[in-house]
C-alpha cells in the first residue's frame, strides 16, 4: 500500500507570527521617537525665531527714541503675542563726540508654556542730541589735539 505524501504547509509557523510583529512593533517605536525629535526640534526652531524677532523689535523701539532720559529710564513693551518685555538702557559716553556705548538689556516673562527669555547687547550709537554740548566740545578738542600728535609723528 501507497501512503500519500505528506504535503508542507503553506502557511507561516506562530513563531514565524511572532517575531515579525516583534520586529514591526520595535520598528515602530523609533519611527515614533524619530519623529517626536523632529516636532520638538521644529517648536524648539519655532520659538527661538520669535525669540529673536521679538528682541529685534525691542532693540528697534529702544534705539529710535530721541530722547535719552526716556532710553535711560526703562520701560515695558507688549508684543504681538501678548506677553510683556522689561528693558533698560544703560547710556556711557564712548569717549567721542556724539558717540555712545548703549547696554540695552531686555526680558521677556515666559505665558502660555512659552519659556521667558533675555538679551543683553552694547551698541555704539551716534547721537548728537544727546550730547552736552560743553561735553561735545571738550571731547572734539581732545579728538583734535591726539589728530595732531598723532600726524606730527
Amino acid at each position: 500500500m501507497h501512503r500519500p505524501a505528506v504535503q508542507p504547509s503553506r502557511g507561516f509557523t506562530l513563531i514565524e507570527v511572532l517575531v515579525s510583529l516583534a520586529i514591526f512593533a520595535l520598528a515602530s517605536v523609533v519611527l515614533s521617537v524619530a519623529y517626536l525629535n523632529v516636532i520638538g526640534s521644529y517648536r524648539a526652531m519655532a520659538g527661538r525665531h520669535q525669540e529673536q524677532e521679538d528682541w529685534k523689535w525691542v532693540r528697534a523701539t529702544v534705539l529710535a527714541e530721541p530722547e535719552r532720559t526716556k532710553v535711560e529710564d526703562g520701560g515695558h513693551l507688549n508684543l504681538s503675542d501678548g506677553h510683556e518685555v522689561t528693558w533698560s538702557a544703560k547710556i556711557q559716553s564712548a569717549g567721542v563726540a556724539d558717540l555712545f556705548l548703549v547696554t540695552l538689556e531686555a526680558a521677556s516673562q515666559g505665558t502660555g508654556g512659552q519659556d521667558g527669555w533675555k538679551h543683553r547687547e552694547s551698541i555704539r550709537l551716534l547721537r548728537p542730541a544727546w550730547s552736552d554740548p560743553t561735553e561735545r566740545d571738550k571731547l572734539r578738542e581732545m579728538t583734535k589735539q591726539r589728530v595732531d600728535r598723532e600726524t606730527r609723528t
